[in-house]
């Protein structure tokens, strides 16, 4: 009878200890799968907060805010909430950084280098650009150092989840801002691919962009543009008047840039450089063939549809004035002639970033600070790609790679505009560039030749967006 007592206890006791470690064992799962979330994981860095998460199909998307000081130099004076996003595919894989330069998008979508290599997707939206900036904002923490530092600050939060390989990328003012992280914080990603970032070394000497416009394309379109740009300049009168009608019919105004005068010429003179920038040769044939027997009608709608007249406008200027405060400050900005358009016509010429930033923002340019870049990366550069797209104006001032750099590389897809990428390279810098990029991210391939990118098109996803906006803006 003992024997059957010991028995059943040393069952009862057994089977407890069973429920225990299966209820511990339940627990220890449950809290793991907790902490897994990648929800969980990023809202668990300190000033990090959900704004919303939107379903994709393969991914988790999320749009977030992260606390940021003002002055990382001084990092006591003042915080701001700047916003990323997050494209999460697996911790596995590696991340890809994207910059745009100006405000980010909250719709999912992936770089090219992010679809290549099949990786996790970090964007962040530039500091000052609404709704990332301080109030009261003091313009003189917009610099591209701080901005790198805001990119630093974002990657050393982030590392500790995606432990992988990092490449940093962006196009145009994106791509400029993947350079300077590189140049200030060279430690931190694995590589660069840099698209379209123009490099305006020193800024009062632009005669590259003047031999530019006399060989872009073919003679019979640059032809056509002038023409109707000059007609413009001609119908200076009578399109003044349509434009004066327009702005009233949209509340429009003209404080910022000073009169509807200077703004009417500003888009007139953005009209050449605006076509390259965002057309192809093939486009030409929607440019009025005969400028001089256009009328009215026809050659507002030209400009218009390139140019844009509401751009500068006080309403156009003011999501820009971040952009334009730097281009005076540090960036530089192109100024181009245009001889075959007599003086009489031209009043004001291309305009300084000046004249388009609020005159209660005080400006002063630091001429030092793209020389320094440039010769950072044309002696320092190491895993670096530079695209540019061989009609792209901002082409003509471009990054170089010197004897210092190491395995990196400027290639120029033929025929391309400002959204030249690598698919449009020739095949052998495709092959090269694809393969560079894999290798950078940790997911080499088996030879350059086999090189290709890792995850399947998306048309959503993958979709080519070049910003149609200011021609003087990259």
């Amino acid at each position: 009878m003992r024997k059957a007592l010991r028995w059943l206890l040393a069952l009862t006791v057994l089977i407890g200890t069973l429920s225990t470690a299966g209820a511990a064992t339940a627990a220890q799962a449950g809290r793991t799968a907790h902490v897994a979330d990648i929800k969980d994981q990023l809202l668990a860095i300190p000033g990090m907060s959900l704004v919303e998460e939107k379903p994709y199909t393969g991914y988790r998307y999320f749009v977030l805010n992260y606390t940021q000081p003002v002055d990382h130099r001084h990092p006591s004076k003042g915080t701001f909430q700047q916003r990323i996003t997050v494209l999460h595919k697996d911790v596995s894989r590696p991340t890809v950084f994207y910059t745009g330069g100006y405000n980010v998008s909250t719709t999912p979508s992936r770089s090219e280098p992010t679809r290549i290599a099949d990786a996790n997707q970090v964007s962040l939206e530039y500091r000052y650009f609404t709704p990332s900036r301080p109030e009261p904002a003091d313009w003189s923490k917009l610099d591209i150092w701080q901005a790198a530092s805001d990119q630093h600050r974002v990657f050393k939060a982030l590392k500790p989840i995606y432990t992988k390989n990092w490449i940093a990328t962006g196009g145009s003012k994106g791509g400029m801002t993947a350079t300077y992280f590189e140049r200030f914080y060279p430690r931190d990603m694995d590589g660069v691919v840099a698209y379209v970032a123009p490099n305006d070394v020193v800024n009062n000497e632009d005669s590259a962009y003047d031999r530019f416009f006399t060989k872009v394309g073919t003679k019979e379109c640059r032809d056509r543009l002038d023409a109707v740009q000059r007609e413009a300049l001609v119908r200076r009168g009578p399109l003044e008047k349509k434009y004066a009608a327009y702005a009233a019919d949209n509340g429009y105004t003209f404080t910022t840039v000073g009169s509807l005068d200077k703004a009417f010429e500003a888009v007139v003179l953005d009209y050449v450089w605006g076509f390259w920038q965002y057309s192809l040769l093939s486009d030409c044939d929607t440019i009025p063939a005969n400028a001089a027997t256009a009328t009215d009608d026809e050659i507002w709608t030209s400009v218009d549809t390139i140019s844009g007249f509401s751009f500068y406008t006080d309403q156009g200027l003011a999501p820009y004035t971040p952009y334009y405060y730097q281009a005076g400050t540090q960036l530089g900005a192109p100024t181009i002639h245009f001889p075959y358009i007599e003086k009489k016509y031209l009043r004001y010429g291309y305009q300084p970033p000046r004249n388009f930033v609020p005159r209660s923002i005080p400006m002063r340019f630091q001429p030092g600070t793209m020389r320094d870049v440039d010769s950072w990366v044309r002696h320092h550069a190491d895993h670096m790609l530079f695209v540019y797209g061989q009609n792209d104006p901002w082409g003509a001032e471009r990054f170089a790679v010197g004897k210092g750099a190491k395995d990196s590389y400027v290639f120029t897809a033929p025929g391309l505009n400002h959204g030249a990428n690598v698919a449009g390279l020739s095949a052998d810098q495709k092959a090269l560039a694809i393969a560079r990029i894999l290798a950078w991210a940790g997911v080499p391939a088996t030879t350059t030749a086999q090189a290709k990118p890792l995850a399947p098109y998306d048309a959503k996803l993958d979709r080519q967006d070049v910003r149609r906006e200011p021609t003087l803006r990259p």
